[in-house]
């Protein structure tokens, strides 16, 4: 299949997502419980975006990690399955769907303002710890994702009690102890990630460090996260300042991911 018939596909993929998440977002506002077709949604998008990359995949022999575009796609799917795994399995944190399927359409938004545009695999893309590398990375970002869904009700919340909004989840106390444990997922899977990345340095470039941009906010990203984990071990952290903890956890992350990529496209760090 060629260009045009992959980004159809997407296409069709990224409607399920928007249609999935305005269910989402008016099941909340309603007080309306339209979970089951919400998730037959995520599933549906999820099955032809994964069509659309392997597609794109199968016609150009490499993987989604080398053009801005193929970064957006692949971690649009990644962030997506990673919340429709949780919206599945802890059935009692599915109106945070509404704080988070906006935060996924503002990148899908821009995924569909980016070229397309073909590109060949570098030489050093060439090695099995490129695909563990982004492996662990995606991981970090899902369980992140899911902490700044919890973190956004808890913020929205004024007295910090359930509301008429998000009355069928937990109070905000219990949704910063899913938030912190999130994060500590997060924090395990970024350190695994620098980890890899090092190795693939290492093999690619003769090097395990460079101080690059990427690496270098790579670095202060998992910094900020473990600086977060500590202070809520051992203040007596309120929710609020929890919550506000991990949305900075999220920018600085979310500037690593994107921002600097798209800032400085080098082989190296397109591939993140």
């Amino acid at each position: 299949m060629d260009l045009i018939g992959e980004l159809r596909v997407l296409w069709v993929a990224v409607v399920a997502y928007v249609l999935a998440g305005s269910m989402a977002i008016f099941g909340v506002l309603l007080k309306k419980r339209p979970e089951r077709t919400v998730l037959g949604l995520m599933a549906l998008g999820l099955v032809l975006h994964t069509a659309a990359i392997g597609l794109r995949w199968q016609r150009l022999d490499h993987g989604p990690f080398v053009t801005m575009f193929e970064i957006l796609s692949s971690n649009v799917w990644s962030l997506m399955l990673a919340f429709s795994i949780a919206y599945w399995r802890l059935p009692a944190i599915r109106p945070v769907a509404a704080i988070v399927m906006p935060i996924l359409f503002t990148m899908m938004g821009w995924l569909m303002t980016v070229s397309p545009g073909e590109t060949h695999l570098p030489p050093t893309y060439h090695t099995v710890w490129l695909f563990i590398h982004i492996g662990f990375g995606k991981v970090f970002l899902g369980a992140v994702l899911v902490a700044v869904g919890l973190s956004g009700v808890i913020l929205i919340r004024r007295d910090g009690r359930p509301d008429a909004w998000f009355h069928r989840l937990p109070d905000s106390a219990r949704l910063s102890e899913l938030s912190y444990r999130c994060m500590a997922i997060g924090f395990v899977f970024e350190t695994l990630m620098l980890i890899a990345g090092a190795i693939w340095a290492q093999d690619a470039w003769g090097r395990y460090w460079d101080w690059d941009p990427l690496e270098t906010w790579a670095f202060i990203t998992w910094l900020i996260v473990g600086i977060s984990l500590h202070a809520r071990l051992t203040f007596d952290l309120s929710p609020r300042l929890g919550a506000w903890l991990v949305i900075g956890v999220f920018v600085a992350a979310f500037l690593t991911f994107f921002g600097v990529p798209f800032l400085s496209q080098t082989p190296h760090q397109g591939a993140v």
